[in-house]
């Protein structure tokens, strides 16, 4: 069915007259008078009968009359739904990212989305195990972390590159000499345990890959917690410049660059396809990119 009838029997059913229906949405009176024909047709019923007073709805008229409003209004949510305004989105998004993303993102967007969409509620996860499936199922909305390509069926956009550091604590007696490989290497080096198998969410603490002698590393479960560890002995821990500018901020310890290149580190965003045309979902992943490039490399 035509879906426009609908609006010319609603407008009928309002006005009861087939001129200032015609003229309320914006058809002539012949081309109303015909949606008129045709839904009589459609549903075997007049419908509207003239009247002393003019048109009056017939017992299945007066019950479409009833449904029809209602229905309209839906069919025009569903078609106005590419709207922008995301104050009134009452919901709440789920993003999966480790602990140290959350203290470089989090700062920036919530006050973000607290000024553009003050009824949506952010939850974070900072498990990345399964995060794949999980964005399949619908059980997480996006993904954020380390990862080179988007498996088939995901989406990939990159927030922001950045490059590796050493944190140490401001009083270590590495500092007091000349910092190199070897003395570099010859500290006992903390590390991030992952919970990711999946490929996605690599983060910084593979000590093999970054060619970083590997001592029997310590290996914590977060990013804050092998800080204070580090802020406590005279274990070094290697991660990207944003976070140890913030890190180091909060506990006083010193930043050095590594006495060796190390390939610099691209944090993205990882969103499965059944997402990607909704438009709350991609307002949110215009907001969160925004958040990232807020944030100058070299804080």
């Amino acid at each position: 069915m035509d879906l426009n009838l609908l609006v010319a029997l609603d407008a009928l059913m309002e006005h009861r007259n087939v001129t200032r229906a015609a003229q309320n949405i914006g058809q002539s009176q012949p081309a109303t008078s015909r949606a008129l024909s045709k839904l009589r047709a459609v549903f075997n019923d007049d419908l509207l009968v003239r009247s002393s007073t003019g048109l009056v709805p017939t017992p299945r008229g007066e019950r479409f009359a009833r449904m029809l409003r209602p229905a309209l209004h839906e069919i025009r949510e569903i078609v106005a739904s590419q709207s922008s305004a995301q104050k009134e989105w009452p919901s709440k998004a789920v993003l999966a990212m480790p602990d140290h993303q959350a203290l470089v993102l989090l700062p920036r967007l919530l006050p973000q989305l607290r000024e553009r969409a003050p009824q949506l509620d952010i939850v974070t996860d900072p498990f990345l195990a399964g995060a794949l499936r999980r964005l399949e199922r619908g059980e997480i909305d996006l993904a954020v972390g380390q990862i080179g390509t988007s498996p088939p069926g995901y989406l990939r956009r990159s927030l922001y590159t950045d490059r590796f550091v050493c944190l140490l604590r401001y009083d270590h007696p590495a500092l007091a000499q000349e910092w190199t490989l070897e003395s570099c290497a010859a500290l006992r080096h903390a590390a991030i345990a992952s919970n990711c198998e999946d490929g996605f969410g690599q983060i910084y603490d593979q000590l093999d890959a970054l060619d970083v002698p590997n001592r029997d590393p310590l290996l914590v479960s977060s990013v804050l917690t092998a800080a204070v560890v580090i802020a406590a002995t005279d274990l070094v821990l290697i991660l990207p410049h944003r976070i140890a500018t913030r890190i180091a901020a909060i506990l006083s310890l010193a930043i050095v660059d590594p006495p060796m290149e190390l390939k610099p580190y691209e944090v993205a965003l990882i969103w499965h396809e059944r997402c990607h045309r909704d438009p709350d979902h991609a307002w949110l992943r215009r907001e969160i990119a925004v958040a990232a490039k807020a944030q100058p490399a070299q804080e």
